[in-house]
């Protein structure tokens, strides 16, 4: 199974940042989203990040929770997910990180959880309402099933709670470059290229930025301040909700933001 080392290592010798598109794992159903995950692949995605769906997605805004919604709807759960990311690593061996809520994970069983989507091919499990505080709960499964630890950065986290999260980090810190919940911006938070300097300084593990990159004049600038990796998460949601029913055209106008997103990292 591939990497974030080695995907990260080889994007650094290409003095490439890596593209890492965001995705509700069944939004709006199990073969649509299928079919535009491996279409992002195609596209140039050099890591996937999916989301299992969750009816109370406290860090995301109303795209995101409308993707929730929706997949949730056509029936998608724990097996189903496992399934879908079974079916895109036979497509490609291609790191992927889950982001995700702790209910989902507690109720299912934390090592159960762990080890059941390190099988399926999953690197790593971010869990966005688990305090850095409580990271003890999940860094020793997550260790003996194989998993990377993703933790969070936000623009008002402490200096001592950076180093926290840094110290407990194996795979990329996921940097949130904006107050508030995800959504697509217009404009890019000024607090970005700070927030990326502290990190660099404080570990070696690769930085990702994600929350309000839209275009690719944001990931081009997030890619110049230092990332490692941009995110693109509710800009890409959007695109499948405006185009509900039709996923030739959800493909089409996915791959194009992701292939010129690539073009300028």
């Amino acid at each position: 199974m591939k990497t974030y080392k080695q995907v990260f290592s080889e994007l650094k010798e290409q003095n490439s940042t890596a593209l890492i598109p965001f995705f509700v794992i069944g939004d709006p159903d199990f073969d649509t989203s299928l079919a535009v995950i491996k279409a992002s692949i195609d596209a140039g995605a050099d890591v996937l990040e999916l989301g299992i769906p969750f009816s109370d997605p406290i860090a995301d805004g109303p795209t995101i929770q409308k993707a929730d919604i929706r997949a949730l709807r056509a029936g998608m759960n724990i097996a189903k997910a496992l399934e879908l990311i079974r079916q895109v690593k036979q497509y490609k061996d291609i790191p992927i990180g889950l982001l995700m809520y702790y209910n989902l994970v507690y109720q299912y069983g934390v090592e159960k959880f762990f080890n059941d989507f390190h099988e399926a091919g999953v690197n790593s499990v971010l869990i966005a309402d688990l305090s850095i505080d409580d990271a003890e709960e999940v860094t020793g499964p997550a260790a003996s099933a194989g998993l990377d630890t993703v933790f969070m950065v936000t623009p008002v986290t402490a200096p001592e709670r950076m180093k926290l999260a840094a110290s407990k980090t194996t795979g990329f810190i996921y940097t949130v470059s904006v107050l508030g919940v995800t959504g697509s911006r217009d404009k890019l938070s000024d607090m970005v290229e700070g927030l990326i300097g502290k990190l660099k300084g404080l570990t070696d593990v690769p930085v990702c930025v994600g929350f309000g990159i839209s275009t690719p004049e944001h990931a081009a600038a997030v890619a110049k301040a230092g990332a490692d990796g941009v995110i693109i998460g509710s800009k890409i949601v959007g695109l499948i909700e405006k185009n509900l029913g039709d996923t030739e055209k959800i493909i089409a106008e996915i791959s194009s933001l992701l292939s010129d997103i690539k073009k300028a990292l």
